[in-house]
């Protein structure tokens, strides 16, 4: 059935939380107890559309939900956690009015939840504090509660358990209560907020909107306002959570608007939707868009036949639209063949769009190893940013090396500030300001600066090994810092004596003869044999510094004979020989695109 409200009986909200603090479960009791899912079609993380978020156990999409409680309507909009994706966040937050900070009992406030209050806050949005998973034996609720408080200079925090449920209608009665009716700003024109998108093969680009003004329905001439980009509107409709048609979409309310657009690469997100009518003579202003947010990683991307490289081109364009912080650019790969240098917003962001790829296009990949960027001055003056490795100049034509640093906020026992300062160190960062978190005396707060490169050199996974799994950390870049003379060099890798640009990568100095020992010996044991010997080596500061040999495959050439004279197995030997000779000589290794992968895993 349908329902028409008025804004006033709308409340539109998002769960804001960090990674592994049961967002996802929380939406799934609120489906339960609005009634929005049956319960024979319930299931675990059912907000969480992908396979691989449920493989994962993580949500990358954020994914809305229209549920009806008592006579209001609430908009949730479910959201990752994870730090890659929190630009994820930041939109979705300017779609509602409030925000569920949910914090883990047993973990307390964390880094990336400092940094989504911060958004919040910046967004102007109500926050209503929970406490999560009371019912754990391990909980430390007063704890918490404590940190919550330093944060927010909120007294009244909530105390729920997804998992079994208590807690939770109050938490919902809360959000009628303390979270904002929207307010329209005009009566008239329709005017809605762009905060993403989907593609339809037969509807064209779908898009997900947040109306603030007036109202769209069916047949409706309207507008994408940057761009120009006019359409008459197919079907409009609600998510509960699949997408459901409706006859009209109200200010206030979130929805999405059936375009049939079908041309590449026109959905731009943060884009507002406007009535268009010419006798009237016009249509509202665009509403404040968002900040395109910066890549951090870079990763050139090939198809391992050429003949897909088109399909690659339409798979890049199609996912762009789902997750517009995915950047890309065509570009030639020598050997590799044509294909596209594209950033990502960390390690995790690359390896999901890496198997979005493999998976929903069917797609076979090479992926060089990751990098940032790099801005390099030449002797000559001129100035360029380097993306690959693959195109790092050598030394003696470089005149001055600039590369991002990242600011980072640690939080972690008091323990672990030992080992990890060990570590901090061996990634070369300058460790600011210590202080106490929180009112107890168990964890604290390290500011700390690094290299971005560093960053990515597996430094999270060695956070959490280091603490124990309790630590975590929340990163902004903080600009260009030059680069010491020599500090930085290429690592190239070689397989029959010819140079892997996808393996290339830039490294410290001081790092370079252990990466290139780990490299050689890593690709040895994963790079499949062939019927010669097959020599890795790692070429860096202009000479051979690591090598490997995989010895070649052995066929029994003389197994179908018997008995006779020994000279005729020994001039089948001979011929063998010849054979592997001039197979070493003029071969050429084909290397699996597995191996790209695993390689960059590493």
């Amino acid at each position: 059935m349908e329902l028409t409200m008025e804004a006033k009986n709308i409340r539109n909200f998002c769960i804001i939380s960090h990674i592994d603090h049961g967002k996802s479960t929380l939406a799934d009791r609120f489906l339960e107890l609005t009634g929005t899912v049956e319960k024979r079609k319930m299931r675990e993380q059912f907000l969480d559309m992908m396979d691989l978020e449920r493989e994962r156990g993580i949500t990358i999409k954020m994914q809305p939900v229209r549920m009806i409680y008592k006579e209001f309507i609430l908009n949730l909009i479910d959201t990752p956690g994870h730090i890659d994706f929190s630009y994820e966040v930041s939109r979705a937050l300017r779609a509602v009015e409030g925000a569920i900070l949910l914090v883990d009992a047993t973990q307390g406030v964390q880094a990336q939840t400092i940094a989504n209050v911060e958004m919040a806050k910046s967004s102007g949005l109500k926050i209503i504090p929970v406490i999560n998973k009371i019912d754990l034996p391990s909980a430390r609720i007063e704890e918490t509660r404590e940190e919550i408080k330093k944060l927010l200079g909120i007294e009244k925090i909530l105390e729920i358990s997804a998992k079994t449920g208590e807690g939770v209608e109050t938490l919902l009665e809360e959000v009628i209560g303390r979270i904002p009716a929207p307010v329209p700003t005009f009566q008239s024109e329709p005017r809605g907020l762009v905060f993403d998108f989907e593609y339809s093969p037969h509807q064209g680009i779908i898009i997900y909107v947040r109306m603030f003004d007036g109202a769209i329905k069916k047949g409706d001439g309207l507008m994408l306002s940057q761009i120009n980009e006019k359409f008459n509107v197919a079907e409009v409709g609600i998510f509960s959570p699949n997408r459901n048609p409706v006859s009209i979409l109200k200010a206030g309310e979130i929805g999405y608007i059936v375009t049939n657009i079908k041309k590449p690469g026109i959905g731009l997100v943060g884009d507002s939707v406007v009535g268009f009518n010419p006798p009237a003579g016009g249509s509202l202003p665009a509403l404040p868009g968002y900040f395109q947010p910066r890549p951090v990683v870079w990763a050139s991307v090939y198809p391992e036949s050429q003949d897909d490289f088109d399909l690659l081109k339409q798979s890049l364009e199609r996912l762009r639209l789902s997750d517009s912080s995915l950047v890309y650019e065509e570009e030639n790969g020598g050997v590799l063949g044509r294909g596209f240098r594209s950033g990502f917003l960390g390690m995790l962001h690359l390896e999901i769009i890496m198997e979005r790829l493999k998976r929903e296009f069917n797609l076979k990949l090479i992926i060089a190893a990751p990098t940032v960027i790099y801005k390099i001055i030449f002797m000559d003056g001129k100035e360029r940013e380097i993306y690959s490795p693959a195109f790092f100049p050598d030394e003696h034509l470089i005149k001055k090396i600039f590369e991002p640093w990242v600011e980072m906020q640690i939080i972690l026992p008091v323990e672990k500030i030992g080992p990890l300062i060990r570590i901090l160190h061996d990634h070369e960062a300058e460790i600011g300001a210590t202080r106490q978190f929180g009112d107890s005396a168990g964890r604290s707060l390290l500011n700390v600066d690094m290299p971005l490169r560093e960053l990515m050199r597996n430094f999270f996974d060695e956070l959490k090994s280091v603490t124990a799994g309790y630590g975590s950390l929340n990163y902004k870049i903080s600009g260009w810092r030059e680069v010491k003379n020599g500090a930085i060099n290429r690592l190239d890798i070689l397989v029959a004596e010819e140079v892997v640009p996808a393996l290339s990568r830039i490294v410290s100095r001081l790092k370079i003869e252990r990466e290139a020992k780990e490299t050689v010996e890593k690709l040895a044991k994963i790079l499949p044999r062939a019927l010669f010997v097959i020599k890795i080596q790692a070429k860096g500061l202009g000479r051979i510094i690591a090598s490997r040999s995989i010895p070649a495959l052995k066929k029994d050439v003389t197994g179908y004979l018997y008995g006779g004279d020994r000279t005729r197995k020994m001039k089948l030997w001979q011929k063998q020989k010849r054979g592997k000779k001039k197979l070493k000589e003029k071969g050429k290794v084909n290397i699996p695109p597995e191996v790209f992968i695993k390689m960059m895993r590493s």
